[in-house]
């Protein structure tokens, strides 16, 4: 069987990644002052975090469905036998329901996966689904393997002001928080496809401090290997240096990548923003294996 992995552009899976274990990713859009773009076409996460800065009207929307659909025909022409799509938590984007109203259209079958989550936590997952695939795994293996990357990972993040996500209606429990956002920098997490407050403290310093400590009690509670992504918006020495204490404290890291969010994701979190994907890898004791994506793992893609 050739089965195919489709995901789309919230996981913010490098392009050398994507090509290199055939993953298509679908993107998603972004209007900026009232005029929409591809994300990853035509402006960049900087040219977002500047809009925002300025109080620009910045939107998200998801793929028409027939832009699924015709990604779907494109993979069976190329010779896909069935797909497996695994998209951004429903919770947060429409995204997983325009994929599943054409996969009903689709020339083979198509499995759509509402994954729960966003960023590499999602990502990671993709790649152990293509992976699979490669190895010629049926749909159903496929799934198995996208879900076990997918079940004990976890993003955390920090944003260094509230109002972005509510302005976007992305905010979910976090709005809890909204009171006394000028006093406290939150951390936020995704839990049942949706943004929750995790904990609350007074200054960015030390938001990050304690999301590099959780992330540590994580992995140690975990006993397996992982992989770590810090995605940033407009942060990139903070997060380099996120990075590099997490390589220093998490012997179990397979590897570490620094990946900047994109134009969509940045719209809803913010400049500033600060997250880390936590991605295990199952059944896989510590110590016994090596990197999977080569020499460039433990660095910008």
């Amino acid at each position: 069987m050739d089965v195919r992995i489709v995901t789309d552009s919230t996981a913010y899976l490098p392009p050398d990644l994507a090509r290199e274990h055939a993953v298509t990713v679908v993107p998603l859009h972004v209007v900026v002052g009232g005029q929409e773009h591809v994300e990853g076409v035509g402006i960049t996460a900087q040219e977002v975090a500047k809009a925002l800065r300025e109080h620009t009207v910045v939107t998200t929307s998801r793929p028409a469905p027939e832009v699924f659909l015709d990604t779907y025909r494109r993979l069976a022409d190329e010779g896909a036998t069935s797909i497996v799509s695994v998209h951004l938590s429903g919770q947060m984007s429409g995204t997983v329901e325009s994929a599943r109203l054409a996969a009903a259209d689709a020339p083979v079958p198509v499995e759509v996966l509402d994954s729960g989550t966003i960023g590499m936590a999602m990502g990671y997952a993709a790649l152990a689904g293509a992976r699979a695939a490669a190895a010629g795994a049926g749909p159903g293996e496929v799934r198995t393997a996208i879900e076990a990357r997918l079940g004990p990972s976890r993003i955390l993040f920090y944003v260094h002001t509230l109002e972005h996500l509510r302005r976007g209606g992305r905010i979910g429990a976090a709005s809890a928080l909204l009171g006394s956002a000028l006093a406290i920098k939150p951390i936020l997490t995704v839990r049942d496809g949706r943004i929750v407050p995790v904990e609350k403290v007074r200054t960015a310093a030390r938001a990050i401090a304690r999301i590099e400590a959780l992330v540590v009690e994580q992995v140690r509670a975990g006993g397996t290997a992982v992989d770590l992504a810090v995605h940033h918006l407009d942060a990139a020495e903070r997060a380099e240096e996120l990075a590099a204490h997490l390589r220093e404290r998490v012997p179990e890291a397979r590897e570490v990548r620094v990946l900047e969010l994109g134009a969509v994701v940045g719209a809803h979190v913010g400049p500033s923003t600060l997250a880390i994907a936590v991605s295990p890898r199952p059944a896989e004791p510590v110590g016994s294996a090596q990197p999977e994506s080569g020499p460039g793992s433990e660095g910008d893609p």
